[in-house]
């Protein structure tokens, strides 16, 4: 006995003096609850997934702690009460990301009150013996969800989230009366008759209110067609309720899945709800809360059905956050028929999204959810702080009043040149520039850019690691995690039962020529005086980058210098949507007789792109019928090839 306490102190890297007496204790009595070894070997430590495992018992139940070779910040640890090293693919994931792996096996106690009292014992015991967070993630695997639920409720106060996993949530659906044995067990472990249960009161699904209140999110994953712990008498039962009670609650359901086997062969989903919900994690992120997302939250679940949709440049539309988002809703909504439109398009900022909102999204139906985010291209494309309040606002104000019920969420993300800025504690302008339309339709904003570089500062990764401007899946994993924190805080509290209602869109807005009647113009409309051709599929025969939706698509397109165009419209600013490449031109242009103006197409870009250029002619109109007269300059940028344009729509604001 002595000697394996020495191996376990001195493994554990603590002091015998700090280890309380129900530690190491040999019950010979057989517990309560039965199941638990009382046997102990002189050597009780090896190693488990390249942590330091260390087994143990306490107050006579099997106990066990893997240290992992790094601890993360903050110490966070995650609890299993039943089932060690079954389907461990979430705990392998978390020891490598520096989780303390903690066993303390009550698997066959049904959740009972001595249970649980045993395990707070045993929790302040591994707290204080390996310095752990004080709030703990729980891992609850079939019955060892009844326990983890029931501890929960006892202790919300400790808990920082919870994992389920196929679990136990009614004892009359398992093990229920019809299974005796068990049912003894259950009987036994809760010092009850079967009598007594005609009034029992210790279902986790009754008791939810303590979890609730204290906002602890759960996250469940399960099969669909479980014979064994019916999804829909368990699982099923706590989600309606903890969403009724206004609490976060996630489930992945696997289709056609059984009881078996548990877990996700992609643990990903999970460790990253279990990482963004740890104390150490919080501080780095900046949510704005504004408004309200109600909306959204009471149409997926009430209605279950949605419609989500994603504005923005490279960082939108390259596979990740917004993926990440897609997956997320669909976990806290399982039920909900989600229509995601991406509609993200590289190099493009607020002007371009603010003309191509009706096109590209709003034409699709009812926007219920709508993510904007252009901070980055309108810094790099050099659009002026006039220009970048007028597109953002021209985004936001033109989707509520096409639907005053949906939901906004701004998203500022990080590129190179806003990072020597955010060192300094200085925000780049084009941030509050943005912010100032977000405060001013009360549109909930979150600022990546600012916990990104707070999080590099900090030491956790390089601007390498996280990969850039254009992230790695894992810088993707902080933006989609600081986008789950919003939903938890603006979701937490309201009932599924809520109404819809109207934002309120103020009666006037912060520019009055911002672009929130943005349009295109049918490339039909224009008449073609002189050199101009229309080309139905547009492909230049040429190496040069291009991007998708401006190649194979119809464009007007001119070559020399001469060749002009006339557009009669109607609104109080026009522009073109064009793509600026290798032989871009210099075009003069007049409004309703006006004197010609030159503008140089020719982008930093242009040398080797084909970018999508949004081009304002004017912007201040007088609201009604004009005339644009456009037509190729005889003059060349020096660094072009040629005098080319190609247009891919005209835009107005109406």
């Amino acid at each position: 006995m002595i000697s394996a306490l020495l191996v376990l102190t001195f493994c554990a890297g603590i002091s015998a003096r700090t280890i309380p007496p129900g530690v190491m204790k040999v019950n010979d009595e057989q517990p309560q609850c039965a199941g638990v070894s009382t046997e102990l070997s002189e050597d009780r430590t090896q190693t488990w997934n390249g942590g330091v495992r260390h087994d143990f018992q306490y107050e006579g139940r099997d106990a066990i702690v893997v240290e992992p070779q790094q601890a993360a910040q903050g110490r966070p640890w995650i609890w299993r009460p039943a089932f060690f090293d079954a389907f461990p693919s979430v705990d392998k994931a978390l020891l490598e990301r520096g989780f303390h792996i903690v066993y303390y096996d009550v698997t066959h106690c049904y959740g009972s009150p001595k249970a649980v009292a045993q395990g707070t014992d045993f929790y302040r015991y591994v707290t204080e013996t390996y310095r752990l967070s004080e709030k703990v993630t729980l891992e609850g695997f079939s019955r060892g969800g009844l326990y983890a639920l029931n501890w929960a409720i006892e202790n919300p106060e400790k808990v920082a989230c919870i994992y389920l996993d196929a679990p136990v949530c009614d004892v009359f659906s398992w093990p229920g009366r019809k299974q005796t044995e068990l049912w003894k067990g259950l009987l036994d472990a809760w010092e009850l008759t079967d009598a007594d249960m005609d009034s029992f009161t210790g279902n986790p699904i009754d008791n939810l209110a303590p979890l609730a209140k204290a906002g602890v999110p759960i996250l469940a994953v399960c099969g669909d067609s479980d014979r064994t712990v019916p999804y829909e008498e368990n699982m099923e039962v706590l989600r309606s309720r903890y969403l009724t009670l206004g609490a976060p609650v996630e489930v992945i359901l696997k289709p056609g899945g059984d009881h078996h086997p548990h877990s996700l062969e992609n643990p990903e989903p999970v460790v990253n709800f279990i990482l963004r919900h740890q104390s150490a994690y919080k501080p780095y992120v900046h949510c704005n809360v504004r408004g309200s997302l109600q909306n959204s939250l009471v149409k997926f679940e009430k209605e279950r059905k949605g419609r989500v949709a994603f504005l923005g440049g490279s960082i939108t539309e390259m596979k990740g956050w917004k993926d990440m988002v897609e997956q997320q809703l669909k976990q806290r909504f399982p039920y909900t028929e989600f229509d995601f439109i991406e509609a993200g398009i590289g190099s493009t900022g607020t002007t371009p999204g603010a003309f191509r909102l009706q096109h590209d999204i709003l034409s699709k139906g009812k926007i219920d959810l709508l993510f904007v985010e252009a901070a980055v291209n309108d810094h790099t494309n050099g659009f002026s702080p006039l220009e970048q309040v007028r597109g953002m606002e021209g985004e936001v104000r033109h989707a509520l009043l096409e639907n005053p019920e949906t939901d906004i969420v701004m998203l500022h993300f990080i590129y190179d040149p806003f990072i020597p800025m955010l060192a300094k504690h200085q925000q780049p302008d084009v941030i509050l520039n943005h912010e100032r339309v977000a405060n001013h339709y009360l549109v909930p904003s979150i600022n990546l850019a600012q916990e990104i570089s707070e999080r590099m500062e900090a030491g956790e990764f390089t601007w390498e690691d996280f990969g850039g401007t254009h992230p790695l899946p894992f810088g993707h994993t902080f933006y989609a995690a600081a986008i789950a924190h919003l939903f938890d805080k603006m979701w937490t509290g309201i009932s599924p039962d809520a109404s819809i209602g109207p934002h309120n869109i103020p009666e006037q807005p912060l520019d009055t020529f911002s672009y929130y009647r943005g349009d295109f113009i049918d490339l039909d409309a224009a008449t073609l005086n002189k050199g101009w051709k229309y080309v139905a599929s547009w492909h230049p025969d040429n190496s040069y980058e291009k991007r998708r939706g401006f190649v194979d698509v119809p464009m007007l397109e001119a070559t020399q210098p001469g060749n002009k165009l006339t557009l009669d419209f109607e609104g109080k600013a026009i522009g073109i949507f064009c793509t600026p490449g290798p032989s871009a031109g210099i075009l003069e242009y007049s409004i309703d007789g006006g004197k010609f103006k030159r503008l140089d197409t020719f982008t930093s870009w242009s040398s080797h792109l084909y970018i999508p250029w949004v081009y304002m002619l004017e912007t201040e109109l007088e609201t009604g019928r004009h005339r644009l007269v456009l037509r190729i300059s005889k003059e060349k940028n020096p660094a072009s090839k040629g005098h080319e344009c190609q247009i891919r729509n005209f835009v107005v604001n109406r």
